[in-house]
């Protein structure tokens, strides 16, 4: 909390219920109403004007001006109206309304017609985890709460139980309780296609033994029938698009591999799969975490040290056991649609193109930032035509996350976060996939799609031409009165708020910048301006923030969002900010402007 002000300010704290109630527009509203009014009236034709001039509305029409006019009409408020139009208090209450917001309302309006790999996926990383990756629940909730969001790829990892005659989900050799698969799997069909009917994939970590893949397959089929894509035991030629695919589901994992005995293999996972955690294994990373969630934190999304021991997923890792003639549980293999893989030849035979197949291939965070290093260009062409899983190193034992960006920008559709954290970086993914109408698709910008090989391939390292620059306004805050207790922010006085306004996206496009702070003010009014050149404009998204000075502990939180640059409205407009962990508050909004030059 903020510390506490001197006693003689107490009255000042009762005296703001009055001044929060009769909030004013800032001077550059009333200048901008004084120009589109006349004696102080906005008629329908001034209004008309205003939003094809200010809003940049092209196809506004006056039958829009008068509806947004009738609907203020219904605000029962003293001296708002006139009967040729409204006065600047309505006025004002348009603009913050929820009518003005700052996203353009098309919808699903992206080309859904081609290959999976041509779109960023909304992905999850151990989707069934509650909190942390050490002690947590497993539980098919997190899952429900991730598909409501919008959520398209869901990661479980399964696990024999402890009878090893039955099959569940849990963060293996750690303290996490188990939940069965076959819960996970019901709930996902029940809410697959909450948030759009574009399909879903569920990414199988599996310490299986072949009975019971076989057993996993019975569930898998039983449970998705005819809507479970499965076209055969053999690799895609080709990726099918989101749009044929509505409605399905989707199993991605490593083929069964072709044993020689199956006893090795049980025997394998029996020594291995389910040795219980000690506490001399585990305690100080368990004591040290609390039992809620941790999130990544750091302003500028950068990794913490990357030093010390990892608990790396082993999904990909191929081995040179002796093969014979014949498949375990082929009723397994042939349900896998994406196969996954990586083979024992190093980064340039995983990153190989093929023209007869298409795969996914798993790095982990840090396994991406070396790669982008030696391989930038090849990754692209990789993603072109194969998916990129990328996902969180194996030390975040918190559920925090890392920038999405050094991913996105090389074109890996499937950036997987803990959706259960909270931080910089979530927010980042929740602003993405705001894209697109928030169908968990997002179509990747063609520099990432052309698969000419007579065009330059993409390199997010070398510095572009500036493309456009984004003029933004902050003009004021408002209902933190009404979201927040009167002493969440400070116990005598009312709260001194700053906002961080900047952009998220490759190297030379980011950045942040803060406003001054008001004091003493649950309706902070800052009426600053900046701007913001921006060289990859399509993988560029703006991150705004509020907090509340404090002059002796860790400042206040009061709200975030981020809007992807590609969707956003010019003109004034009402941004709605978000809790920490991504939901929206009831009240508290921003009053912006912006304008692309």
């Amino acid at each position: 909390m903020a510390s506490s002000k001197q006693s003689y300010r107490v009255f000042c704290c009762f005296r703001r219920r009055f001044i929060v109630a009769a909030a004013e527009a800032p001077a550059d509203i009333k200048a901008l109403f004084n120009q589109y009014s006349e004696n102080g009236v906005m008629t329908v034709g001034h209004l008309h004007r205003f939003l094809i001039e200010v809003q940049k509305e092209e196809n506004a029409t006056e039958v829009k001006a008068q509806a947004i006019i009738d609907g203020l009409h219904t605000i029962k408020h003293l001296n708002l109206f006139h009967k040729g139009g409204i006065h600047l208090d309505a006025f004002f209450k348009y603009l913050f309304g929820d009518e003005n917001l700052p996203l353009t309302p098309l919808g699903i309006h992206h080309d859904m017609t081609a290959p999976l790999s041509h779109y960023f996926i909304f992905t999850g990383h151990n989707s069934y985890l509650t909190g942390n990756q050490l002690s947590s629940d497993c539980s098919d909730i997190p899952i429900i709460k991730a598909l409501q969001k919008g959520v398209k790829v869901i990661e479980l990892d399964i696990w024999p139980n402890n009878a090893k005659d039955d099959i569940e989900v849990l963060h293996g050799r750690t303290l996490t309780t188990p939940v069965p698969l076959i819960k996970c799997l019901r709930s996902i069909k029940e809410f697959a296609f909450f948030a759009s009917e574009y399909p879903v994939v569920i990414t199988l970590e599996d310490h299986l033994t072949p009975d019971l893949q076989a057993k996993a397959a019975e569930m898998i089929s039983q449970t998705f029938g005819d809507i479970l894509f499965a076209p055969g035991p053999e690799c895609l030629k080709d990726f099918p698009s989101p749009e044929s695919l509505k409605g399905r589901v989707m199993i991605s994992t490593k083929p069964p591999k072709e044993y020689l005995q199956a006893k090795v293999v049980k025997e394998k996972v029996d020594n291995n799969s389910q040795k219980p955690a000690t506490n001399e294994t585990w305690g100080r990373e368990v004591s040290g975490l609390n039992s809620g969630i941790v999130g990544d934190n750091k302003d500028d999304l950068q990794d913490e040290d990357e030093n010390g021991d990892e608990e790396e997923e082993e999904e990909e890792d191929d081995d040179n056991e002796t093969k014979s003639k014949h498949i375990l549980a082929p009723e397994y293999k042939r349900l896998i649609a994406i196969h996954a893989g990586k083979g024992k030849g190093g980064l340039s035979d995983w990153l190989k193109v093929y023209l007869d197949k298409v795969k996914r291939l798993s790095l982990s965070e840090q396994e991406l930032r070396k790669a982008v290093i030696t391989h930038g260009k090849e990754i692209v062409r990789f993603t072109q035509r194969n998916l990129l899983r990328v996902y969180p190193k194996g030390i975040r034992f918190d559920s925090s996350n890392y920038n999405p960006l050094i991913a996105w920008m090389h074109g890996a559709q499937m950036v997987a976060f803990n959706m259960q954290g909270y931080g910089r970086s979530l927010w980042i993914m929740h602003g993405m996939f705001k894209a697109n109408g928030g169908c968990g698709y997002v179509k990747k910008p063609e520099f990432l799609l052309n698969a000419n090989s007579n065009h330059e391939i993409f390199d997010p390292k070398v510095q572009l031409p500036v493309k456009t620059t984004l003029k933004v306004s902050v003009y004021m805050g408002e209902g933190w009165y009404f979201d927040f207790k009167h002493t969440h922010f400070d116990a005598y006085s009312p709260p001194d708020f700053y906002a961080r306004v900047g952009i998220a996206g490759v190297p030379g496009d980011t950045v942040m910048k803060k406003t001054k702070t008001i004091e003493d003010s649950w309706v902070p009014v800052w009426d600053e301006h900046f701007e913001f050149a921006l060289t990859v404009p399509e993988l560029a998204l703006l991150r705004i923030e509020v907090h509340e000075y404090d002059m002796s502990e860790k400042d206040d939180f009061g709200g975030q969002t981020v809007l992807p640059i590609s969707e956003l409205r010019s003109g004034l407009r009402a941004i709605p900010l978000h809790d920490q962990k991504g939901e929206k508050y009831k009240s508290v909004k921003l009053l912006m402007r912006f304008e692309f030059v």
